[in-house]
């Protein structure tokens, strides 16, 4: 029995009725987003060690790179046949790495800050970069695997 999980029955044998398709996926995107959260969080404080405070390049550079691979993935599991991944890769694992809650935060705090040419740079920069970091990897992708 595909994706089915054992559920608290102590004495039946496992039928259909405790098949949990939904639980299974629930779980993939569980564990994506924590690997995702984990590696958004250690490439952060890599970064900040690297470059130090001020611009939030590292939320902005993690957008972008969890873009390019979103677009590559899309393009990889569509051509193989893989698309049954998405929940763990696409929802979890790039959900959890990118974040439009963290980016919008680090704009909030350069405004009050009073860094408002920093708040527009940085969320245009963010934008496009996300954007044109997806449709590098859609056009990466489609060259390898269409």
């Amino acid at each position: 029995m595909k994706n089915c999980a054992r559920v608290a029955v102590v004495d039946k044998p496992l039928t259909p009725e405790h098949c949990t398709p939904m639980f299974m996926t629930t779980l993939q995107v569980a564990l994506g987003g924590s690997i995702g959260a984990a590696l958004r969080f250690l490439a952060g404080v890599g970064i900040l060690r690297f470059v130090g405070p001020g611009f939030p390049i590292a939320v902005m550079g993690m957008n972008t790179l969890g873009s390019f691979v979103m677009g590559m993935f899309v393009v990889f599991a569509t051509q193989r046949g893989m698309t049954q991944l998405s929940p763990f890769v696409m929802t979890g694992l790039l959900g959890g790495f990118t974040t439009f809650s963290a980016f919008s935060l680090e704009a909030v705090n350069l405004f009050e800050r009073g860094a408002m040419g920093q708040a527009l740079a940085y969320v245009a920069m963010s934008v496009v970069l996300s954007i044109g970091g997806l449709i590098l990897g859609l056009m990466i992708a489609r060259g390898i695997w269409a």
